[in-house]
């Protein structure tokens, strides 16, 4: 596919920022990789994927199907992946929420190579830590709806522990993910299911009063994305394979946000979901929920005992999106007939229901301050993001925050703006202390969803050498700004 000015002009910056790659990483790269066979191979390659009979697109995936092939990995034993790429432009393969070496993670903004267009690279790691993680693109869209995360590049990823209680009588893993992506100009979506709820005032004023001076200035609203087709495991709503089950089985649920940007919800009628791992982390606390709030990148393990007989829905609340397509049927054996669906009572999602509410955190090193802010439409009518009042550079790639090995650092993050913001760090886990005010502990994440006009405390330890990189996972977002690099030193 022939590439814009604007797709050059970005694959000029990936190629400098390439090419800036730190000593200590160039070192590491003479390595010879292992030889032999790889455990795992896979190819990036344009394909068809059928989302129904009626409903075929022309996407990017790997190994030719969405999702891309589940990995399933062995805590501790090093594995070998060839990842080949039959496209035009180069790639790069993020090993989204394990702690692996700058050259493997799969981000250029860290100095990663790239997978060369119509080449291939052979990497070897050892996989941690132990959970459901996943894999995908860490290419940059912009304003390209085929590329980056907008296309099917996902697949799950799920590292054994050396020791697995086994409380469930067999896993399911789906993976959901929305696709014909189209740009639109208008309001955010309400998005109020986040407690605690309480927002700050500063934070308000501030959001509120940029995004009236625009509007005056007669700015309309910035670019946002919408989708016009959903589906999990890479089927809309019943046109794939029921999820069977028995009466008293337990089924431990793998559930994985795929998308480039949606926030999305999963409730089965009749059932609940005890949730016992977030991010692949085990919580503090495994407690029982009606409905599933994921963020984008987020994944959620529950258990769902099956004492509800019939043919449901399992499926998103929004009543558009489920009837487009996100949804499974989960048939019971025996019956049969129309799958039904019915909506929960209103619920809502709090992190601090799966921690240790009494949990008092162990001081850190230093606190840092990061504020996050929107400039409405500022570039060529798309919102520009900030952290501590600056856009990321591709060119400079310039680290904003100097870390120190084995140090605890706290990361105070406040959202000046009303969007929910789904915040990573590669290479790293840190654990929530401190939601809206509210002090909790025990729940260990790679993403967590930071309310709008809100401020949230998370911990981690410096714990991975070189640089590691920071954004908000909405691909619309860190295309435009959202991202930083911490160098640990």
């Amino acid at each position: 596919m022939p590439i814009g000015r604007r797709q050059f002009l970005q694959l000029g910056a990936w190629m400098a920022a390439a090419s800036q790659t730190p000593a200590w990483l160039r070192a590491a790269q003479t390595a010879e990789p292992p030889a032999g066979k790889a455990d795992y191979s896979l190819r990036i390659a344009h394909s068809l994927v059928e989302l129904a009979p009626d409903r075929i697109i022309r996407t990017t995936t790997y190994n030719g199907q969405f999702p891309g092939p589940l990995i399933r990995l062995r805590e501790g034993q090093r594995v070998v992946v060839d990842v080949y790429n039959d496209t035009d432009l180069p790639e790069q393969l993020h090993w989204h929420g394990q702690t692996v070496p700058v050259d493997v993670d799969g981000a250029a903004e860290e100095g990663t190579p790239f997978i060369p267009a119509h080449g291939m690279r052979r990497l070897s790691f050892v996989p941690g830590p132990a959970g459901f993680r996943f894999y995908h693109t860490h290419a940059v869209a912009g304003d390209d709806l085929t590329r980056g995360q907008y296309g099917a590049q996902a697949g799950p990823v799920y590292i054994e522990p050396r020791h697995e209680p086994g409380d469930y009588d067999r896993e399911v893993f789906l993976v959901l993910k929305e696709f014909d992506p189209f740009f639109s100009q208008g309001g955010d979506m309400a998005m109020d299911f986040l407690r605690p709820a309480e927002r700050e005032h500063a934070l308000e004023e501030r959001g509120e009063s940029a995004m009236k001076a625009s509007l005056a200035q007669g700015h309309r609203h910035g670019y946002e994305v919408g989708y016009q087709a959903f589906a999990i495991n890479g089927r809309m709503l019943g046109h794939g394979e029921p999820i069977r089950v028995k009466p008293g089985e337990r089924v431990l649920f793998h559930v994985l946000n795929a998308s480039a940007t949606e926030i999305r919800s999963l409730a089965l009628p009749g059932h609940r979901f005890k949730v016992v791992a977030l991010d692949g982390n085990a919580v503090a606390h495994p407690a029982e929920v009606p409905v599933l709030w994921i963020g984008t990148a987020e994944r959620v393990s529950a258990i769902v005992e099956m004492t509800h007989p019939g043919v449901w829905i399992l499926g998103d609340l929004d009543d558009g999106d489920r009837q487009h397509g996100m949804g499974v049927v989960v048939e019971y054996a025996g019956h049969s007939g129309r799958p039904q669906w019915s909506a929960p009572k209103a619920s809502s999602w709090d992190y601090r229901l799966f921690g240790q509410p009494d949990s008092k955190a162990a001081t850190p090193d230093q606190i840092i301050d990061l504020s996050f802010a929107k400039q409405n439409a500022a570039e060529h009518g798309f919102n520009r993001w900030t952290i501590n009042d600056v856009a990321f550079d591709m060119h400079s790639r310039k680290p904003m925050l100097q870390l120190r090995y084995g140090q605890r650092y706290r990361l105070r993050m406040h959202n000046a703006s009303d969007d929910i913001h789904p915040i990573h760090l590669h290479r790293h886990t840190f654990e929530i202390t401190r939601v809206a005010g509210q002090s909790t502990g025990g729940i260990r994440k790679d993403v967590a969803m930071l309310g709008g006009y809100q401020t949230m405390e998370v911990d981690f330890t410096a714990d991975q050498r070189g640089l590691s990189l920071f954004h908000c996972h909405s691909q619309l977002h860190m295309d435009f700004g959202f991202m930083a690099l911490f160098e640990c030193v």
